[in-house]
């Protein structure tokens, strides 16, 4: 694990150095060479027709004279093109490391956030699948009744906090909130579960419901594994997309962002193959525990750790940015910086939604998001349900997270490093499209086999396996698949889709799309199962259903997709065409 870290940091310092060199750097290369071999070319030749030839005085000196001349001006020459040359090299190496000191920071941002919410997405699935009186059906009514409401809940306290205080105080207040739960969870509330959760009463409530209240009657008694679930959930969207993808946008340019954006998460997608087998290592160390010790209390005491650990160096990394990176003027515009600290978001729910719906490029835009919320969704809580029937132990459930989150890691990292080469060659709306099409193929794949069983039961005898753990597997693929398009395609996307937009735009539509777009895709998705789930019985029995739902979901993701794009050339040609604020910025520089 540790040769792979230093192959990708190398591999992001040999891109960060390979930019081309301009022609003036090439001609002074070339000039350095030339005027040296057209001086002693020059000389020998007078040299050798001196004897043969007879010539006065003055004519002698004369030529003496164009001789020296002649020698004094092509060693000027080729002393001045070195100097140009020099000075030309050392601004390309300048350029270099004022990108690398921005750029590498951010990326080990990312890295270190990313294996925190890879940690605490497999614990939260964990805690909640294979909890007393719980499974994968509850996880629909936990986005929708649960997620939803603490995503509003939360947005309303960030609008507050924004308001109040600077970005820069808001990141460590947030930061240390999630930190103090984690670490109080695994140290307090978990060991104490027995007594916070309402066993009793959850028993007697699930005798006179009706089965539809079931899902909710397993949320009230687990409750504390639903708070972390919520809380582990908002992790990404709050984290992840709120603060660092705003935070990046807010000192990256648009330049920078189409050349490193596709990179940007290549050192931090290493973090998956880290994490998943840290997961792995901690779940192999319940063995050597003594008869009758708590087990997975112990394991997550070990995963809390990591996650608390990684996020006191993802605030010592932001520390860094704000006193050697956002001070540094070759790094960061100081007028940009210093709108940044004073910029405040005031937007209410009310007015993200009706601005969300008052731009088609927004509209679009959160198309996609709520799109990918959506069939993520359903695919993830279908196979998780196969999951647990194929692993219904705790341990060994954790053991194949572990695995399925390295694996995401490996792939994500090599789609991280074709990403960039499919930006270059086919363009934004290629990438764009390459998530949901592989949402579309695999899932053709997994619900065939979730559905049609016997169908497949004699080819599976011939592989040796099952359907059930065929479809576990297809399903694993799936799952790792569209989270390594997301990760190295979806996500640049969605990010370089706010740089043709003004300021405004920018700020109000990334607003609306995470306050609203996020969870609205994952709660959608939740509302659909649950909806289903009642009509038929069971999330099995709704299978057929899902699939179909599932297709529609897409073909309108692909057709949003082809939109935006249509749109986002426009915006492109609009800003390389017209005054946009970032040519000003330019034009103000040079």
């Amino acid at each position: 694990m540790l040769f792979s870290l230093l192959v990708t940091t190398s591999v992001v310092l040999l891109l960060l150095n390979s930019a081309p060199q301009s022609d003036a750097f090439k001609f002074s290369k070339a000039s350095v060479i030339v005027p040296q071999l057209s001086r002693n070319t020059h000389a020998n030749h007078i040299l050798s027709k001196a004897p043969a030839v007879s010539v006065s005085q003055s004519s002698y000196k004369q030529q003496q004279f164009n001789f020296d001349f002649d020698l004094k001006s092509t060693a000027a020459s080729s002393d001045a093109a070195p100097e140009e040359s020099k000075k030309t090299d050392f601004s390309a190496r300048t350029t270099a490391r004022k990108t690398a000191k921005k750029l590498l920071p951010l990326g080990a941002m990312l890295f270190f956030i990313l294996f925190n919410y890879t940690i605490l997405r497999d614990t939260k699935d964990v805690l909640v699948v294979t909890a007393p009186g719980s499974g994968a059906e509850i996880i629909p009514f936990l986005k929708t009744y649960v997620n939803l409401p603490s995503a509003i809940g939360f947005t309303v306290a960030y609008s507050s906090l924004c308001n109040k205080y600077s970005a820069d105080k808001v990141f460590y207040m947030i930061m240390t909130a999630f930190l103090t739960f984690f670490g109080a969870f695994a140290g307090i509330i978990y060991p104490n579960r027995m007594f916070l959760h309402p066993n009793v009463t959850a028993d007697w409530l699930a005798t006179i419901a009706p089965a539809f209240f079931l899902p909710l009657i397993s949320i009230f008694r687990n409750w504390t594994y639903a708070l972390f679930y919520t809380l582990a959930n908002m992790w990404g969207s709050v984290v992840v997309s709120l603060l660092f993808w705003g935070f990046a946008n807010d000192i990256t340019t648009v330049d920078e962002a189409k050349k490193y954006y596709p990179l940007f998460g290549l050192m931090a997608n290493v973090a998956l193959i880290f994490s998943g087998q840290y997961v792995k290592f901690v779940s192999n160390q319940r063995t050597g525990l003594a008869l009758g010790a708590d087990a997975w209390g112990y394991s997550l005491k070990m995963l809390m750790g990591a996650v608390m650990a990684g996020g006191v160096v993802i605030m010592g990394l932001m520390a860094f940015m704000q006193s050697q990176v956002l001070t540094d003027p070759a790094c960061v515009d100081q007028n940009k910086e210093k709108a940044r600290k004073k910029s405040k978001t005031k937007m209410t729910i009310s007015e993200s939604a009706k601005f969300l719906s008052s731009s088609p490029y927004i509209k679009d835009l959160a198309t996609l998001v709520i799109g990918y919320g959506m069939a993520i969704n359903i695919v993830e809580v279908t196979w998780k349900a196969k999951l647990k029937a194929a692993f219904p132990d705790p341990n060994s459930y954790s053991v194949f997270m572990g695995n399925f989150s390295s694996t995401t890691g490996v792939v994500t990292l090599i789609m991280m490093l074709a990403g960039r080469f499919i930006f270059k060659r086919f363009g934004w709306g290629v990438a764009a499209q390459i998530t949901p099409i592989t949402l579309l193929t695999t899932g053709i794949g997994f619900f065939s086999l979730t559905m049609f069983p016997g169908f497949f039961a004699p080819i599976t005898a011939k592989l040796g396996t099952t359907p059930l753990m065929l479809a576990v597997l297809i399903g694993a693929a799936q799952n790792i698949l569209s989270k390594g398009a997301k990760y190295s395609l979806f996500d640049p996307c969605k990010e370089m889709a706010y740089i043709p937009l003004d300021q405004e735009s920018k700020t109000k539509g990334k607003a609306a799309i995470d306050v609203i777009g996020n969870p609205l895709g994952k709660s959608g998705g939740s509302f659909l199962q649950q909806v289903l789930i009642g009509a038929t019985g069971s999330l099995s029995a709704s299978t057929p259903y899902l699939g179909g739902i599932l297709g529609v979901i897409i073909v309108a993701w692909i057709r949003a997709a082809n939109s935006l794009n249509k749109q986002f050339i426009v915006k492109q040609r609009e800003m390389e065409g017209s005054d946009w604020p970032l040519e000003k910025f330019k034009k103000k520089e040079q």
